[in-house]
């Protein structure tokens, strides 16, 4: 018990330290990949944290994460966005986006959201050793063995429904794959299965960003030489995705 709540905190202390450098590279504006780094990052987190809900100040952490999430997720879809029409030499389209995104960026670091997490992530390791104290903590590996078999079932279900929703499966994939990654010695997961987990979830990202931008496309003007493109990228996109899918299923779940 008492080593799987040290990892526990080395854990929280570890995320903790990752956040506080994505938080000054994004206030400095130092490279483009502090918010995607940030955003892998909360979502680690938000991933210890799901197995463990229930327990005192759980929730509240774990709100406070999803909250950065809000605020990050159309920052980052418009960085994706950015990089497709540059490489597709769409410069002016690609350059507003630059522009915005270069103010918009930098003041995530000074957001209520962001500040927040850092104060209640700062404060969780000492409050998880209190619960040990009072014996809070006693069952943790059984509780979170039992909550990682949920969602693997959940998925299970999931992909076995023959009108599966892409988005769901989307986040049920994230959510299997990094709540393996945060507990390796819980997962049962091999490298195989972890390899056709990063697939599906490639492939269903990829059909999501279709997806956004032709949403996008139907209001904003400079992304109309995009649409036939992109209408054809979704149908190649969904056959990849449902494949992917395919082999996911057989690898964890075929008898």
């Amino acid at each position: 018990m008492s080593s799987r709540v040290d990892h526990l905190v080395a854990e929280f202390v570890a995320l903790e330290v990752k956040l506080l450098a994505c938080h000054a590279r994004l206030a400095a504006s130092t490279d483009s990949e502090a918010l995607h780094d940030l955003r892998t990052t909360v979502r680690r987190l938000r991933s210890v944290l799901r197995p463990l809900r229930g327990l005192p100040g759980v929730d509240q952490l774990e709100e406070a994460a999803k909250a950065v999430g809000h605020v990050t997720t159309p920052l980052r879809d418009m960085q994706v966005l950015e990089a497709f029409l540059a490489k597709k030499g769409l410069n002016e389209a690609a350059q507003r986006r630059h522009d915005f995104l270069r103010q918009a960026c930098p003041a995530v670091a000074t957001s209520a959201e962001l500040n927040r997490l850092l104060g209640m992530l700062d404060q969780f390791p000492g409050f998880v050793r209190v619960q040990q104290r009072q014996g809070l903590m006693r069952g943790l590996g059984k509780r979170i063995g039992k909550r990682l078999h949920k969602q693997w079932k959940q998925l299970e279900q999931a992909i076995a429904d023959p009108a599966h929703d892409r988005h769901r499966l989307r986040l049920l994939i994230k959510r299997v794959r990094y709540a393996a990654e945060a507990y390796p010695e819980l997962s049962h997961s091999s490298k195989a299965i972890t390899t056709r987990l990063k697939a599906a979830q490639s492939a269903l990202g990829d059909w999501h960003d279709h997806l956004q931008w032709l949403a996008q496309a139907g209001q904003q003007r400079d992304l109309a030489p995009c649409i036939a493109g992109w209408q054809l990228g979704i149908v190649r996109a969904e056959g990849k995705a449902d494949e992917a899918l395919k082999r996911l299923h057989k690898a964890c779940f075929a008898d």
